[in-house]
């Protein structure tokens, strides 16, 4: 036999009105969360909680204080906040790593330049040199500049 009744008037047995604030959010099938809920704000509290806020916005808002409550009850002294500093230095750590490899790709973009200026580099040297062994094989040349 199922039972009509939502997880909040089970949790408190008592029958469920068919206008239950909290039928919508804390279905039947899973207990567990009005139980977090409950155990953590009281069953009056998440009904005038529920209660003050928009209709289109309870179903966020029970959600909410679901993972609130699961987590205080997970973490009893740091609560939601140990998960944000958590995923606060994973962001953190990301961005470290971000920056050393823009650093890497940066240092080879210019390590590749470098190769491909020494060819050209090599080319004017050789030139240099050139024209240095035919000054010196013509001393007409370097009397002109001298």
């Amino acid at each position: 036999m199922i039972s009509g009744r939502c997880a909040a008037c089970k949790n408190q047995r008592r029958k469920c009105p068919s206008d239950c604030i909290f039928s919508p959010y804390f279905p039947a099938n899973d207990p567990q969360k009005f139980a977090c809920v409950h155990k953590i704000y009281g069953g009056s509290n998440v009904g005038r909680m529920l209660q003050g806020v928009p209709t289109y916005l309870r179903e966020q808002a029970a959600n909410a204080l679901y993972l609130e409550a699961k987590w205080r009850i997970d973490d009893p002294v740091y609560g939601c906040v140990s998960i944000i500093s958590s995923f606060y230095e994973q962001i953190q750590n990301a961005e470290i790593e971000l920056a050393k490899i823009q650093t890497q790709v940066a240092f080879y973009k210019l390590q590749i330049q470098h190769v491909e200026a020494e060819p050209n580099l090599e080319v004017l040297q050789s030139q240099s040199i050139n024209m240095e062994q035919f000054e010196s094989d013509n001393p007409t040349i370097t009397s002109w500049f001298n």
